[in-house]
């Protein structure tokens, strides 16, 4: 039986639940599910057209704390060496035969697809989002995120969550006139070892583009201490030595 906390205000009694659910707290709590403090891993991106057409990236990544992830393009061959760099809202593309470092925006995409830079960068979303309302569900929790940064790709996030494993099984991203703009799915929770239990692939599709489907396939995360001198721009072209 849930306990109520009685008020008396004026000679009028009031009553609240002795607790109220805390959806920033909550959504630190995913984001920590989702991303150990220091960790690498390898991400397999795949494309695919109306037609069926594949296209398929592989990346080394690394990330340390709440906003610094670095990637590096293992294949294809034709982006082999290619890597980028996220640091809070900052984020950068360094391209060998260029020989220095590029500004992109969140809402561009270094693989093409559906998932855009802010997807292929995901820094932690408490960073980037509040909490204004949260609903319970017979799954879990519905939390309603609007962006506290300017330059964020979605003004707001509908993220659902699987209350059990505290991890996000939907999220349905939104411009700020309120169309929709993408949904992603988070499916086949793995263990990767050593405490890290999170969704091993992530699924987009978006009513923008009908027909086209995209996909991050998550391998070998696991936790590494990391030093910050690597998420500068001078460290860019030597991401792949930490493989």
């Amino acid at each position: 039986m849930k306990k109520i906390i009685i008020l008396v205000l004026f000679g009028l009694a009031f009553s609240m639940p002795a607790f109220a659910l805390d959806g920033n707290e909550i959504l630190k709590q995913v984001d920590g599910n989702l991303n150990p403090e220091s960790f690498e891993m390898y991400r397999k991106l795949i494309n695919i057209e109306p037609d069926g057409t594949k296209k398929e990236f592989v990346m080394f990544s690394v990330k340390k704390g709440r906003e610094k992830i670095a990637s590096i393009f293992i294949s294809p061959a034709s982006e082999k060496g290619r890597s980028t760099l996220r640091i809070g809202e900052n984020m950068w593309l360094y391209i060998p035969n260029v020989g220095k470092p590029l500004r992109i925006t969140s809402l561009q995409s270094v693989t093409g697809g559906v998932f855009n830079n802010s997807d292929i960068m995901r820094v932690d979303y408490n960073l980037e989002y509040n909490c204004e309302k949260i609903e319970t569900t017979d799954k879990g929790y519905t939390l309603y995120l609007r962006a506290k940064l300017k330059n964020v790709a979605y003004e707001t996030l509908t993220m659902f969550i699987d209350s059990k494993r505290l991890l996000p099984y939907k999220i349905e991203a939104y411009a700020a006139s309120g169309m929709l703009i993408k949904n992603l799915y988070f499916k086949e929770v793995k263990d990767f070892g050593n405490g890290v239990v999170r969704p091993s692939i992530i699924e987009t599709d978006s009513p923008l583009y009908k027909g086209y489907k995209s996909y991050i396939v998550f391998a070998k995360v696991k936790k590494r201490e990391l030093a910050g001198e690597i998420f500068s721009l001078n460290y860019m072209h030597k991401i792949d030595g930490l493989r």
